[in-house]
């Protein structure tokens, strides 16, 4: 069910999809969305999660059908935290199954540093310990040049497997993401290409999943080491040979070892 709350005069969309049995008082899996994508990115996941759990869905700032802040308003990973924490103390929900996506997931990991006791397990895919360590800073111009969809469509090696260049799939991912507002996704991106926190990882104490896209071209795969060696209670798995957008195209593989996961860490 499509939704909307305010936080400090900003307009945001959420979805909460919920089948468990009514008598059951179920756990709340909260998934967050990566840079320039949406929650209807997720859609294809919550059929095989809504029921057994409360699976709330959020557009981050600026992105979906969330308002764009203005260029005068903060953007920071604390901000996003903050928004986080909103919706969640809008739904009166205490702690949550987080699941993030790339840029979601970095949301994700600083919620679990800053606020443990709202997270039961945090889940990861293709999130690494910040974007510093990419080519993300190159992306700006490019877009500037052709426009979002072309940079996009000319990179889209980076996100999605040969075999897969063309689809329909493919191009509705490039229609979609084409729609944000370019000014604040640049602010984003800029903000994100700045952030870096391996030194941080130890801090995050509830059980993760680390998914890590084997031939994932945001970043080198030596970004999630910290996490491999410094996750107290980290599990990681590497999809070999994939890109970075295994949450759209490899959606079912996806669920299914976050279902497992859930299953292990109730």
């Amino acid at each position: 069910m499509n939704r909307s709350f305010q936080r400090n005069g900003l307009n945001f969309n959420y979805f909460v999809d919920d089948f468990t049995d009514p008598w059951v008082k179920p756990s709340t899996i909260f998934m967050l969305h990566g840079a320039m994508a949406n929650a209807q990115r997720f859609r294809s996941w919550v059929p095989p999660l809504c029921r057994d759990y409360r699976v709330v869905r959020m557009d981050m700032r600026g992105h979906g059908k969330s308002e764009v802040p203005s260029a005068d308003q903060p953007l920071s990973l604390s901000v996003l935290v903050d928004d986080v924490l909103a919706l969640m103390d809008h739904l009166q929900t205490e702690s949550v199954h987080f699941v993030g996506n790339s840029a979601g997931g970095y949301v994700g990991q600083h919620l679990a540093i800053q606020h443990p006791n709202r997270i039961k397990t945090l889940a990861l895919f293709g999130s690494a310990p910040g974007l510093k360590n990419s080519q993300a800073l190159t992306w700006l111009p490019m877009v500037a040049k052709v426009g979002l969809r072309q940079f996009l469509a000319d990179t889209i090696d980076d996100r999605f497997p040969p075999q897969l260049h063309g689809t329909p799939q493919a191009e509705e991912f490039l229609d979609a993401l084409s729609q944000n507002d370019i000014p604040f996704i640049g602010r984003f991106i800029e903000h994100m290409a700045t952030q870096e926190w391996a030194d941080q990882v130890h801090k995050i104490q509830c059980p993760t999943l680390v998914v890590v896209p084997g031939a994932g071209r945001i970043g080198s795969a030596d970004v999630y080491q910290p996490m491999r060696a410094n996750l107290p209670r980290g599990e990681v798995l590497t999809y070999d040979g994939e890109r970075h957008s295994i949450c759209e195209y490899l959606a079912d593989r996806c669920v299914a070892d976050l279902r497992s996961f859930l299953l292990r860490h109730p």
